[in-house]
C-alpha cells in the first residue's frame, strides 16, 4: 500500500493499533498486532566495504534460516551505501559497481520467509558531504569539523542539525521505494548516554552542555527525529517501524521512558561485556527496558564475535559467553538479536551457539511468549542519579544500585525495575516492597507518591541519601521521606577514617538474624547521620584509625546514632539505613552487608513472593505468566568469570526446588525443564505448585502448562 504524505497523515489514527497492545498479550488477540511485536528471534550481518561482490548470498540466508529468524537487520546506507542510491553525498561502496548487495540480500532473505529491516548509520559521512554541506556536521570550539578517531576520512553528522531532517528522511524514502522492507534501524542513534560536545552552528543556540535545560532540548529533538523517520517509514506500509539503536542499562542518562512512549520497538544494543563488567549487565539492560516499555517490543543485540578489550571484530566470542548473554536476553523478557561482523568471515566458531540457541527457543516459542512478570519487589531505577549526582569519595552513581542488584541475586528474589517517573499507585499496588537504592534526586510529589504508597500497607526500604535533594539537584532542608521512616538529618555526609564506621547491635531483631555470635557489624564506608525517636536495633560506632595496630580502638564504644532505623505501621514495615551499605558491598564484596540487606527485604515484603527457587549456586531468576501458564527462568552465575569476562565453560548446580504459589483455580498439566527437554515431576499442595530440577548447567526454564 503506497501512500501520499496527505493520505499519510489522514491515517494516523489507524498507527495507534501498531503501539498500544502489549508484546505479551494473549494468543487470540496477538493476531491484529505489528509483525514486529510478535518478533522472538533476529539476526544481523554487517557489511564492510569490500564485502560486494565477495559476499556468498545463498550460504548467508541458508545460515539465517537454520535460526528461523522473523527478522534480519542488513546495511542499506547513511555512511556508505549497499545500493544503487541516487541521492547526493550518499557514498558508495567502492566495491558496489553496478551491482545491489542490498537489494539482492533483501529479495532472498524475503524469499525464505524473513523480514528484512534495513540499516543506516546517521552518525557519519565523507568529505564529499562535508564540503558541499558544511552545515551538517559537528564543531569542534575552534569551528574545525570533528573527525572520526579511527577512520579520519570520515566526520561526525550533528543530530541538530538539517542532516537528520532532510538527508536521512529522504535516504529512508528512497530505500522504502526501491525495496520491499519491514522497518529501519539507525546504528549508534540516539544512544543513552551524554551527547558530545558541538560547537556548529545550531549548537551555539542550545544550552550548555550537562544542564537540565540542555538535556530537555536534547530529549525534544531526539522524539522529533524519531517521529519524523518512525512516519517516513510509514508511509509505503503502515506496519513498517523506525527502531533506534539504545542501550546503556543502568548506566543510561538519556531520558528512556519518554522515548519509550514513542517506540514501537526498543532496540538495546548492548552487544557484550569487557573489564570488570559483571555477567548479569545484559539482565539488568532487560529490566530497565521493560520498566519503560512496559511488555511492548524489546531486542537486545547478542555480538558474537570478541567485543572485548583489546578489541577482535574478526574472531568469535567464548561461546559460554555468548550463549550467557542471549539466555539473559531471553530470561528477561526481551527478544534475542545475533549479531556477526563483516560478510566472508574466516573464523566460523561463532555460528555454532547462535543456531543452538535459537532452535532451542523456536521449539519452545509459546512458553516464551509472556504476558506478565510474577515479581513482588519492586527497585526504583533513577537515570537523574546518572547525570546530576555525585557520590561522595568519588566512584560511579550506579555502584549504588549494583550492590543492591547484587543482593537481590544472592538472596534469589525475584524483582522488577520501575522507573524514577512510575512511582503512581496503579505502578506500584502490585508490589509488596520498594526498594530504594539511594535515589538521591526526588520531587515532593514523588516523595508523596511513596508516601501513598506505604500508607496504604507497601514497605519500603531506603538507604543514605535517599529523597535529600529535589530533581534539579537542589538540597532540602530535610529529607523528603523524614515522615515516612521516622528519621531525619542530624549533620553532614561524614567517611572513613581509617577504619569505615560500625554497627552495634543494640536490640534483637528478624533484620539481625544469624549474626548471634556478634555485637557489632560493618557499617558502610559513609553515611548520613540521621535521629530517630524509635527504638534502635544499631547504633554507630563511629570510625577510627586503621594503622597502626596501636592505634586500632574506638574512642566512642557507644553512641545514640542509629546505623538503622526499623518501623511499621498498620501492614506497612520500612527500613531506612543511613549508610551506602549497597555501595559498600558492590565495593568490599562483604557478605554480612549482603545478608542484612536481604533480611531487611524479606521482613520488609512479609517474605511475600509468588514464587521461590532453593538450591546451591549463584543464580538470577526471572518469573513469567505466560501463553501456556507460567514459567521459572533460571541462570546460573556460578562461574569464576562472573565478575570479569568471559565465560568459558560451564561450571553445573545440583538440584534446585521450586515452589510457585498458584492462582485459585489453576491446574497443572504438566511442568517441563526446557533446557533439558524432559518433563519434570510435581505436586499440587492445595495452591502450592512444588517440584525439583535435577540440576542446571547454564540455564534452565521450568515451564508449567496449565491443565
Amino acid at each position: 500500500m503506497k501512500l501520499s504524505r496527505r493520505n499519510f497523515i489522514a491515517t494516523g489514527a489507524a498507527l495507534s493499533q501498531f503501539r498500544a497492545p502489549l508484546f505479551g498479550a494473549p494468543q487470540s488477540s496477538r493476531a491484529g498486532l505489528a509483525w514486529y511485536q510478535k518478533m522472538r528471534r533476529c539476526g544481523q550481518v554487517n557489511f564492510n566495504e569490500l564485502d560486494p561482490g565477495k559476499l556468498d548470498i545463498g550460504q548467508w540466508v541458508d545460515y539465517w534460516a537454520s535460526l528461523k529468524l522473523d527478522a534480519l537487520l542488513l546495511n542499506a546506507g547513511g555512511i556508505m551505501a549497499f545500493y544503487p542510491t541516487k541521492i547526493p553525498y550518499h557514498h558508495r561502496s567502492q566495491s558496489l559497481g553496478n551491482g545491489d548487495l542490498f537489494g539482492d540480500f533483501t529479495k532472498a532473505a524475503k524469499a525464505r520467509g524473513m523480514r528484512v529491516v534495513a540499516r543506516l548509520d546517521c552518525n557519519l559521512a565523507y568529505e564529499e558531504a562535508l564540503q558541499a554541506r558544511p552545515e551538517w556536521f559537528q564543531r569542534t570550539a575552534d569551528g574545525q569539523p570533528v573527525k572520526h578517531s579511527e577512520s579520519p576520512w570520515l566526520y561526525h553528522t550533528c543530530m541538530f542539525t538539517s542532516y537528520f531532517t532532510e538527508q536521512m528522511p529522504a535516504i529512508i524514502r528512497e530505500v522504502n521505494a526501491l525495496y520491499d522492507v519491514d522497518g529501519f534501524f539507525t546504528n549508534g542513534w540516539p544512544g543513552t548516554g551524554r551527547p558530545a560536545a558541538c560547537y556548529c552552528e545550531a549548537c551555539k543556540r542550545l544550552a550548555e552542555r550537562r544542564t537540565p535545560a540542555f538535556a530537555e532540548q536534547h530529549i525534544v529533538r531526539v522524539l522529533e527525529v524519531w517521529k519524523q523517520w518512525d512516519n517516513a517509514a510509514k508511509e509505503k506500509k503502515l506496519d513498517s517501524v523506525y527502531v533506534g539503536n539504545l542501550g546503556g542499562g543502568i548506566r543510561a542518562t538519556t531520558d528512556m521512558r519518554r522515548i519509550a512512549s514513542v517506540a514501537g520497538w526498543f532496540n538495546a544494543d548492548h552487544q557484550g561485556r569487557s573489564g570488570t563488567t559483571p555477567i548479569w549487565d545484559c539482565a539488568q539492560q532487560g529490566r530497565v527496558a521493560q520498566a519503560v516499555m512496559k511488555g511492548r517490543t524489546i531486542t537486545n543485540v547478542t555480538g558474537s564475535y570478541a567485543n572485548a578489550k583489546p578489541l577482535w571484530r574478526h574472531t568469535a566470542k567464548a561461546p559460554a559467553e555468548a550463549t550467557m548473554w542471549m539466555a539473559q536476553t531471553t530470561a528477561s523478557g526481551m527478544v534475542p538479536w545475533y549479531h556477526w561482523l563483516g560478510g566472508t568471515p574466516e573464523d566460523q566458531r561463532w555460528r555454532a551457539p547462535g543456531r543452538d540457541f535459537f532452535q532451542w527457543i523456536a521449539k519452545y516459542e509459546p512458553h516464551f511468549v509472556n504476558r506478565k512478570p510474577l515479581a513482588s519487589v519492586a527497585v526504583v531505577f533513577s537515570q537523574r542519579m546518572n547525570s546530576l549526582y555525585t557520590p561522595p569519595g568519588g566512584g560511579e552513581a550506579t555502584d549504588f544500585l549494583e550492590g543492591m542488584y547484587y543482593a537481590l541475586l544472592e538472596g534469589r528474589f525475584l524483582f522488577d525495575f520501575v522507573h524514577e517517573d512510575d512511582l503512581d499507585a496503579k505502578s506500584l499496588k502490585k508490589y509488596a516492597a520498594v526498594i530504594l537504592p539511594n535515589v538521591a534526586l526526588l520531587s515532593d510529589a514523588q516523595c508523596e507518591q511513596l508516601r501513598s504508597y506505604a500508607r496504604g500497607g507497601g514497605g519500603l526500604i531506603a538507604t543514605f541519601e535517599t529523597a535529600r535533594y529535589d530533581l534539579a539537584g537542589k538540597r532540602r532542608s530535610e529529607l523528603g521521606l523524614a515522615d515516612v521512616f521516622g528519621a531525619s538529618v542530624a549533620g553532614e555526609v561524614a567517611g572513613p577514617k581509617g577504619n569505615s564506621y560500625y554497627a552495634r547491635i543494640e536490640q534483637r531483631h528478624a533484620i539481625l538474624a544469624g549474626f548471634e555470635e556478634t555485637n557489632v557489624l560493618p557499617g558502610a564506608e559513609y553515611r548520613l547521620p540521621v535521629k530517630t525517636r524509635l527504638p534502635q536495633a544499631m547504633t554507630v560506632v563511629a570510625p577510627y584509625p586503621a594503622f597502626p595496630p596501636e592505634m586500632v580502638y574506638t574512642r566512642t564504644p557507644k553512641t545514640d546514632e542509629p546505623a538503622i532505623v526499623i518501623s511499621e505501621e498498620g501492614m506497612s514495615r520500612r527500613v531506612w539505613l543511613p549508610g551506602d551499605v549497597e555501595r559498600s558491598f558492590w565495593k568490599s564484596g562483604d557478605g554480612d552487608l549482603s545478608k542484612l540487606l536481604q533480611q531487611a527485604i524479606r521482613w520488609v515484603a512479609r517474605d511475600r513472593s509468588p514464587a521461590h527457587v532453593t538450591g546451591d549456586g549463584l543464580v538470577e531468576l526471572f518469573g513469567w505468566e505466560t501463553e501456556p501458564g507460567y514459567a521459572i527462568h533460571i541462570l546460573n552465575y556460578t562461574n569464576p568469570n562472573f565478575a570479569r569476562g568471559w565465560f568459558r565453560e560451564t561450571y553445573p548446580l545440583g538440584a534446585q526446588t521450586v515452589r510457585i504459589e498458584l492462582p485459585e483455580g489453576v491446574k497443572v498439566r504438566k511442568v517441563t525443564a526446557l533446557r533439558a527437554g524432559a518433563d519434570v515431576k510435581h505436586k499440587v499442595n492445595g495452591q502450592t505448585l512444588e517440584f525439583t530440577l535435577p540440576g542446571v548447567a547454564d540455564y534452565e526454564v521450568a515451564a508449567v502448562t496449565k491443565g
